[in-house]
């Protein structure tokens, strides 16, 4: 910092506190009152903040401990989570907990919950919607499917893309190519394409022997029901 600067800031600083002093001397104990209520606001806002970090923390060591647990599920199930975020995260590791040991109705139980509730981020929600469809696979009545796998595959939804994955995939089990081929190309068009859904749609339109596109991340509209 140069001198001039610092003699900037000096100057600053005293007329900071001239106006200050000239305010206590103005209002007294009222100007006192004033100012332990902005220090106490803003040292009550920075305790709640690092509180709530420490308790998210905590609740993250939880989780992980849980996961590691012989007995994922029941860990897991002991964890005090009420409502929001925390027992949508919670009740989704029930869920692929319950799916690892090979209950997939059991997970689809807990998905459902998940989706089902209200005071949860659109992410949470609609991860444990596709989730069900997933677990549930050929279970879920078709209608029902399909309404979650449209909704899902708007644009602008969180997991869009692999809403259209399981729509080629629902296109592909009912014999229908040209249909899973479609979104398959969809899918390789879109802007928002990851490395891992290129190789796995590419795979897919090869192996039905379709063409596959030159210059996918091309936003395209979504599939049609």
């Amino acid at each position: 910092m140069s001198e001039t600067d610092s003699f900037i800031e000096e100057v600053t600083e005293a007329v900071r506190q001239d106006k200050l002093f000239a305010a206590f001397k103005k209002w007294g104990w009222i100007g006192g009152v004033v100012i332990l209520a902005i220090v106490g606001g803003t040292g009550w806002n920075a305790w709640q903040k690092e509180k709530a970090q420490t308790e998210a923390r905590a609740f993250g060591d939880k989780l992980m401990a849980a996961v590691a647990d012989k007995d994922p599920g029941t860990a897991l199930a002991k964890i005090d989570a009420e409502g929001g975020s925390r027992q949508a995260v919670r009740d989704l590791m029930q869920g692929d907990a319950a799916l690892e040991a090979g209950n997939a109705e059991e997970a689809v139980k807990f998905y459902d919950a998940v989706g089902a509730q209200a005071d949860v981020p659109r992410s949470l929600s609609e991860l444990a919607q596709l989730k069900a469809v997933i677990a549930a696979g050929h279970t879920m009545e078709p209608a029902k499917r399909d309404a979650v796998l449209v909704k899902l595959a708007t644009p602008g939804a969180p997991y869009r893309l692999l809403a259209m994955e399981q729509q080629a995939a629902v296109k592909l089990a009912a014999d229908d190519s040209d249909g899973a081929i479609e979104i398959a190309k969809q899918i390789l068009a879109d802007a928002g394409l990851t490395p891992g859904l290129q190789q796995r749609a590419t795979e897919l339109i090869v192996a039905l022997g379709g063409e596959v596109p030159t210059e996918p991340g091309q936003a395209a509209p979504a599939p049609q029901e």
